[in-house]
């Protein structure tokens, strides 16, 4: 599994370690991912992302799920958010 967050697309990024003697040594930093389940209102039922903390925050500024999803670009989207973001769509068409 990899570690990306499935609504942000945030990622590990690569720096340094630097020692005391400013020794430079390759490290990685991880996004603090959490299996969350959210509700999406449109569809009424709850649904199971991996999403970093950050990302977490974000979807409750926004209004919930349904609107983030709505608002978020695909490319950053996982293709299970892909596929969440066209059913609530379409259940928002109908809806209209």
């Amino acid at each position: 599994m990899s570690r990306i967050c499935e609504l942000t697309g945030k990622g590990r990024q690569v720096g340094n370690n630097v020692s005391h003697a400013n020794n430079k040594t390759k490290r990685t930093f991880l996004p603090n991912l959490q299996n969350v389940t959210l509700l999406s209102e449109a569809l009424e039922k709850s649904v199971r992302l991996r999403v970093s903390t950050n990302g977490l925050r974000s979807v409750e500024h926004v209004g919930g799920l349904d609107n983030w999803l709505l608002k978020t670009s695909d490319e950053k989207l996982s293709l299970k958010a892909r596929r969440l973001k066209r059913e609530v769509a379409k259940k928002q068409a109908v809806a209209a």
